[in-house]
């Protein structure tokens, strides 16, 4: 809701002895309250995506776009949304930071970068006083543990996400279910690269599955085979893998014991689907004071 104020003023003139009136108007937004959001890595395919959930989304407006390629270029003309958003891509984080700094408002910067360099940007978000909100594949818990500390000294949020699909998450929570009920597992994943493999979303089930009490697979356990697939965490959970083009995006888990098979499968075609995650990782975030790991927290 815009506000508008009204100031009369009386102009004399040396020629002229009658006076006459002149209103001037100006217009104030609420637009200041929302969420300042900051995208790193907003070239890429997620990033552009975000950038539209994000200018959809209430409560939250995009302040700033981070990225090495396209720099200078309007970031909705990038996005080819229908009309420019007037953000020039800049390579530059600092830059940004303290432009938004200024503004006194509440910011998040999403980090859609990658391993190397995602410490360096938390803590940069983490001196302007700006939550963030990290979906790198492949961190590592050392950098994990790392900002969790500079999390807590600062006093500041961070949401580290290793999946952002709530679809994902779910089928993760029912594994878990499931796994008290069945004494073998195994996880078949497609990807359309085969450096994603083994994929975060494997992983994280299998460590999910891990430390449960149970022991799965106990018939070939130990088997060194190749063919029966890799294994992951302690308790003989194995994944297999497959690259074949046409193949969505897709996390399958069988359970199984004498006489049924018990089968969760999730599919991804669409970076769209992570949307929802994200948005709903902004609005969580705002409201840290230390480090979360895993959306599945606030679900």
């Amino acid at each position: 809701m815009a506000i508008l104020s009204c100031q009369t003023y009386f102009i004399n003139s040396k020629k002229i002895i009658k006076t006459k009136p002149f209103i001037c108007c100006s217009s104030s937004s609420s637009q200041n309250n929302n969420v300042k959001v900051i995208i790193n890595g907003a070239a890429k395919e997620i990033g552009r995506a975000a950038v539209i959930a994000v200018t959809k989304a209430r409560g939250m407006e995009l302040a700033g776009a981070v990225d090495s390629n396209f720099v200078g270029q309007d970031i909705g003309q990038v996005c080819d949304m229908e009309e420019p958003l007037e953000i020039p891509i800049i390579n530059d984080l600092t830059m940004v930071l303290g432009s938004i700094s200024q503004l006194k408002a509440t910011g998040v910067v999403i980090d859609f970068t990658d391993p190397s360099t995602v410490y360096d940007n938390v803590k940069q978000a983490t001196a302007f006083g700006m939550n963030s909100v990290v979906y790198v594949p492949r961190i590592k818990q050392e950098t994990v543990m790392a900002l969790s500390m500079l999390c807590e000294k600062a006093s500041t949020g961070c949401l580290v996400a290793p999946t952002l699909s709530i679809g994902s998450i779910l089928l993760q929570q029912a594994a878990i279910s499931a796994s008290f009920h069945y004494n073998n597992v195994e996880i078949v994943e497609s990807r359309a690269n085969p450096l994603d493999f083994p994929s975060q979303d494997a992983v994280q089930i299998a460590n999910n599955l891990s430390n449960l009490g149970q022991l799965y697979n106990r018939d070939d356990i130990s088997s060194d085979i190749p063919a029966r697939g890799q294994v992951l965490g302690e308790d003989g959970v194995r994944v297999h893998s497959l690259v074949l083009p046409g193949l969505p995006s897709s996390t399958s888990v069988y359970f199984s014991r004498p006489g049924e098979v018990y089968t969760l499968k999730h599919d991804i075609t669409d970076v769209q689907c992570l949307m929802p995650g994200l948005i709903l990782a902004i609005r969580k975030v705002v409201r840290l004071k230390n480090l979360v790991y895993g959306l599945e927290k606030f679900l």
